[in-house]
């Protein structure tokens, strides 16, 4: 679908939102973020663009795949290597999908042995997560390495009982979740476990063989408060999967059927300790994640290939009180990186030290900070940011912010059979300025953003060299639209538009320019909810992406689409829920990575039981 036609229909629900939003919103508690400090803070005390999704919103959605929940939030592009279960890579606001920092449970999880050191989505199943963060913009004042884009932190299940549930629908696919834990005074722990098994199809669209998806992941965490003021905490997760994948057969080498697979194991956890005081409020802990990935198969023949990373990082996370107003954030931290392919086994170092100074008034909130990195392969490194947001009345509420990245290559761009030891690091410099009216959870919210992010020093892989080389600079800038209204208790609408204009800037270039890849112009998630009187909810998402290119020289052009989704679910009595829901309802064939296949209708329907 062109892209007047997806332009033409966001302009028609804007208009829809204009005429049903109501005068006045009923307000409740302050929404809480804890990926602008890395402490608990309301998001009406930053000036940074955070968006945050809940359970209630991640179950209305349905389903295992995490992604079509993150289409939800502006800015975020997402592309897809085939069926479920193959990468899926998220681009916040035109950066790299290497350049988000992810968080699970605030572990970092970015793959250490990947490429790029990006993470995976398809390795995280829907039903192991409770809440999702996301700051938009450069954070590495705070988060340092990998912040250049954004961070996102995925809050995993805690319920207290037990809650399941289970699904069956198109290739053959089956899907469980169970949940349970405790919550009293003094112990918060739950467990959970999922389980996901689906045939496929083929990933290559030349192909005919179906690709699989099988995995299973559990996850965990607990806090102890061992007095009012301290606590005891500890969280882990482990998932083990299976994708059957697609290659490039001899003698011809083009890209179709194989009998490819891809093993991967992940693993993450943390412990840690957090006193709150009177003025002081202290975080503190050790985690690690660790990521495995073994590929065999026709591809490969007789020599598998292996990828093992590691991360361990020691952190502390602090605030400190001056005065009622005034207040300092501040943190160290120290991260041991581990990767080893058939070829290298490296490691290094990164330590680093934070402090943010913030004062709060009435109607004005400021805050500004620095970062100091001490590389051992790259040296040191300073980087900025400051944020500020002005109450204008009426619940309106101008934000801006200005945020610095830095990203240094990672151990396989240097030392792999394609690497090369004289990369220097990623850097980047993001604004944004935005305007809000209402509250995200009230009976009605917009708000408008405009960013723009300069980078330099980009990597990228030379194809015709077969090594990875820094590409110089890029731009990445546009605005945001976010609009949620709720005209009665039983109907919920909401809408998220994203404009992206990307550009190659390296002088003299070959590329000068051009788009960057992969990054659609357009982007417009539209959002219905209806609880019907006979107690039936029906739903609909309507996504529209539109037109971008599959490679750096904008020759594959990859069109825009339309998908429309159907979904509904029926409560019987207070603690069971009958739910289905029809994915791509008018089948739009479509790409986000040239040559590889995207979903058809698919149909699925399930239950889901909370004791």
């Amino acid at each position: 679908m062109r892209l007047d036609f997806c332009l033409a229909t966001s302009a028609l629900v804007t208009s829809c939102f204009a005429f049903i939003a109501p005068a006045a919103a009923q307000e409740a508690g302050d929404p809480i973020t804890v990926t602008a400090t890395g402490l608990e803070l309301s998001v009406d005390n930053t000036g940074q663009a955070i968006s945050i999704i809940d359970l209630p919103e991640i179950e209305t959605v349905q389903g295992p795949d995490l992604s079509r929940v993150l289409r939800r939030l502006p800015g975020v592009a997402i592309s897809r290597n085939g069926p479920a279960g193959s990468f899926t890579g998220v681009r916040v606001r035109g950066a790299f999908s290497e350049q988000l920092l992810v968080l699970i449970d605030g572990v970092k999880v970015n793959d250490v042995a990947a490429p790029g050191g990006g993470f995976d989505f398809a390795n995280v199943l829907a039903g192991s997560v409770e809440r999702i963060e996301l700051l938009r913009g450069p954070n590495s004042v705070i988060w340092g390495s990998d912040a250049m884009g954004g961070v996102m932190n995925l809050t995993t299940r805690q319920v207290d009982g037990i809650s399941a549930s289970a699904e069956y629908g198109a290739f053959d696919t089956a899907y469980a979740t169970l949940a349970g834990g405790v919550v009293t005074d003094r112990v918060e722990a739950g467990l959970t476990g999922s389980w996901y098994d689906s045939d496929g199809f083929s990933a290559a669209s030349t192909g005919g063989e179906a690709d699989g998806f099988r995995q299973w992941q559990l996850a965990g965490r607990g806090r102890f408060h061992v007095s009012d003021a301290f606590s005891l905490t500890a969280n882990g997760r482990y998932a083990d999967g299976r994708l059957e994948q697609d290659g490039y057969p001899a003698p011809l080498y083009a890209f179709a059927d194989t009998d490819d697979l891809q093993d991967t194991e992940e693993y993450s956890g943390r412990i840690g300790a957090d006193y709150q005081g009177d003025r002081l409020t202290l975080r503190g802990g050790y985690a690690l994640s660790d990521t495995t990935r073994l590929y065999t198969g026709e591809s490969y023949g007789d020599f598998p290939y292996e990828t093992k990373g590691r991360l361990e990082r020691a952190e502390l996370f602090g605030r400190f009180g001056l005065t009622d107003s005034l207040g300092i954030d501040f943190g160290a931290d120290r991260e041991w990186y581990g990767f080893e392919d058939s070829g290298s086994d490296r490691s290094t170092t990164l330590t680093s030290g934070h402090g943010q100074l913030s004062w709060g008034g009435p109607a004005v909130t400021l805050a500004a900070g620095a970062r100091y990195d001490d590389h051992e392969l790259f040296g040191d490194e300073w980087t900025f940011g400051a944020n500020g947001a002005l109450e204008l009345g009426a619940q309106l509420r101008l934000r801006a912010s200005y945020g610095e990245g830095f990203k240094a290559p990672t151990l396989y761009q240097l030392y792999s059979f394609y690497g090369d030891e004289g990369l220097n690091p990623e850097r980047s410099k993001g604004y944004d300025v935005g305007i809000e009216k209402g509250r995200r959870d009230g009976m009605f919210f917009a708000a408008a953003t405009l960013f723009r992010r300069d980078s330099t020093d980009l990597i990228d892989f030379d194809l015709a060299n077969s090594v990875y080389y820094n590409i110089g600079r890029a731009r990445a800038q546009g605005a945001e639209l976010e609009l949620a209204a709720r005209p009665s208790q039983n109907l919920r609408l909401g809408l998220v538009y994203t404009y992206l204009e990307t550009e190659d800037r390296t002088a003299g270039g070959t590329y000068q320019g051009n788009n960057l890849n992969r990054r659609p112009d357009h982007a417009v998630t539209a959002m219905v909810d209806w609880a019907t009187p006979t107690g039936l909810m029906l739903g609909t998402d309507v996504r529209l992406v539109g037109d971008s290119y599959d490679d750096r020289g904008n020759f594959t052009r990859l069109d825009g689409f339309v998908t429309v989704d159907l979904r509904a679910s029926m409560p019987l009595g207070d603690r069971l829920e009958l739910f289905g829901r029809v994915e791509n309802l008018f089948d739009a064939g479509y790409q986000t990575v040239a040559g590889y296949n995207s979903s058809g209708a698919a149909a699925y329907g399930g239950a889901r039981v909370k004791i």
